[in-house]
C-alpha cells in the first residue's frame, strides 16, 4: 500500500459545489505506547517496537485518548500525559492531556469531559511549535511494571476558521 503525507492541513467542505459549506478539520490518529515505570516528562514512543517520539505538528489539539492501561504494581498506579516543546523545551506541561488518569484498569477513553483529564486536551498545545507527547508515572503511587498503550485522535486548527474562499 502506498504511503503519502502531506504537511497540509486537512479539510472538507463535504462536497459543496458552491463553496459556502463551513470546511471542517480532518481527525488524526497517532499511536502511542508508555512504558509504565518511566517519569512522566518522557517522550512517549510511536509503538512498543518503534522507539521514535509522537511528535505532533504545530496548532495540533488532542480531543481523545484512547489507552490501553496495562500498569502493574503499586495500589492504585496511576499515570500523566503531557507535552514538552520540540524547540523551545522551555514550553512543557507534564500532566496537560492527562493527570493521574488509572494506570491498570485495562481499555479506557478520555476526553474533555473526563475527570482526569488535563487543562490542555482539547485546546491548542502550541500554535507556534511541534511537540512531543509525554507521558509516564504520577508521583505517589506510581506503577512498578507494564506498559500504557494507545491510540490519540487529533486535529490541526485551521488558520482560516473553516471557511473555503480564502
Amino acid at each position: 500500500m502506498a504511503v503519502s503525507t502531506t504537511q497540509s492541513i486537512w479539510r472538507s467542505g463535504g462536497g459543496d459545489q458552491t463553496r459556502t459549506a463551513y470546511c471542517g478539520s480532518g481527525l488524526m490518529a497517532a499511536t502511542f505506547y508508555i512504558d509504565a515505570t518511566s517519569a512522566d516528562t518522557t517522550a512517549v514512543q510511536v509503538s512498543s517496537t518503534v522507539t521514535a517520539p509522537v511528535i505532533l505538528p504545530a496548532g495540533a489539539v488532542i480531543v481523545e485518548i484512547q489507552a490501553n492501561a496495562a500498569g502493574t504494581g503499586g495500589t492504585t498506579p496511576t499515570f500523566d500525559m503531557g507535552w514538552i516543546g520540540y524547540s523551545d523545551t522551555s514550553a512543557v506541561d507534564a500532566n496537560g492531556l492527562l493527570s493521574a488518569a488509572d494506570a491498570d484498569a485495562g481499555k479506557q477513553v478520555f476526553n474533555w469531559a473526563s475527570a482526569t483529564a488535563g487543562d490542555d486536551l482539547g485546546t491548542i498545545m502550541s500554535a507556534t511549535q511541534m511537540v512531543k507527547v509525554t507521558g509516564g508515572a504520577t508521583t505517589g503511587d506510581a506503577p512498578t511494571g507494564g506498559s500504557i498503550s494507545g491510540t490519540i485522535l487529533y486535529f490541526v486548527t485551521d488558520p482560516y476558521a473553516g471557511q473555503q474562499n480564502v
